[in-house]
């Protein structure tokens, strides 16, 4: 079995730019042996990646990265790992979402549009963006349809020039709303990339044995937004608070110099991320009255 894993990919069912199938076949041309679909606030993508996979002899994890606010904290991501993503009253809860998202999504193009116009460029369509994503329309969509015009040469120059100028703020889950919907359907809870919460290392260890008290069952140390000393500070952490540590690229197929599975080239995640994450889950398993 390849060691490689990636437990952090997204596809074009939230902000990515491959589809499922497409996933794969990268994961597989890497050598990446077992990769998590977890899209933002959706799981559209996720059978088609398992359909893709198995014959490939990939594993696909069903997994999800919900968009939460904590306290006074906004567009902190929890990932759901394992979880049912069929049931029915999660999916509606996530449609729900994902119709917000799109609406957002399109007050952003009307906000661009008027400072494309003001600029004396031609303007962009909702159906040119809406044709790149699949599932939830994200920014990154957004972001190909202005370099497809020439407005944007890079997607860091769309996202500077015009997409963050031009953003209309996100709505979000409460963090103990979506904590306990993932354990509701049978999910491992998992922070992502700590960093992006707080640089200030007494603040995040704060935030995380308060978020560990409530019952996350993770933290992705392993990410590619470290820097210096970030991975060791995240991992002696996790083993203070009692969490199992993952590890992710966060791959979206846009991001200039990040591959699947070694994100820019700095990340070792190895199978033995996943094995760790079996065993919290068969525990769980073992301790359910239904077991």
């Amino acid at each position: 079995m390849n060691p490689t894993i990636d437990l952090h990919v997204h596809s074009t069912a939230s902000d990515g730019i491959y589809k499922p199938s497409e996933l794969i076949q990268i994961a597989y041309r890497s050598g990446i042996s077992a990769i998590a679909i977890a899209d933002h606030d959706s799981t559209e993508g996720i059978d088609e990646a398992v359909t893709a996979g198995t014959p490939l002899g990939i594993q696909v994890i069903p997994a999800v990265e919900l968009s939460v606010e904590y306290k006074n904290y906004h567009d902190v991501h929890l990932l759901g790992y394992w979880i049912d993503h069929h049931d029915s009253e999660f999916c509606r809860k996530l449609d729900l979402f994902r119709q917000r998202r799109e609406s957002r999504g399109l007050r952003i193009i009307d906000k661009i549009n008027e400072k494309l116009s003001f600029e004396g460029k031609s303007t962009i369509s909702s159906a040119e963006v809406l044709a790149r994503a699949d599932g939830a329309l994200g920014r990154p969509h957004i972001a190909r349809v202005l370099m497809d015009h020439g407005h944007a040469k890079t997607m860091q120059d769309a996202f500077t020039n015009y997409l963050m100028p031009c953003n209309v703020p996100k709505e979000y889950f409460n963090f103990d709303d979506a904590l306990a919907e993932i354990k509701r359907i049978g999910g491992l809870a998992v922070l992502a990339h700590p960093q992006s919460i707080s640089r200030n290392r007494t603040e995040l260890a704060a935030i995380m044995s308060d978020m560990a008290a409530k019952g996350l069952d993770g933290l992705e140390a392993l990410n590619t937004m470290g820097l210096d000393d970030d991975e060791t500070f995240l991992q002696n952490l996790a083993k203070q608070l009692g969490l199992t540590v993952t590890g992710g690229s966060d791959f979206h197929g846009s991001e200039e110099g990040l591959t699947m599975g070694y994100g820019r080239g700095n990340l070792l995640l190895t199978h033995a991320i996943l094995d760790n994450l079996n065993g919290i889950r068969g525990g769980r398993k073992e301790k359910s009255p239904a077991a």
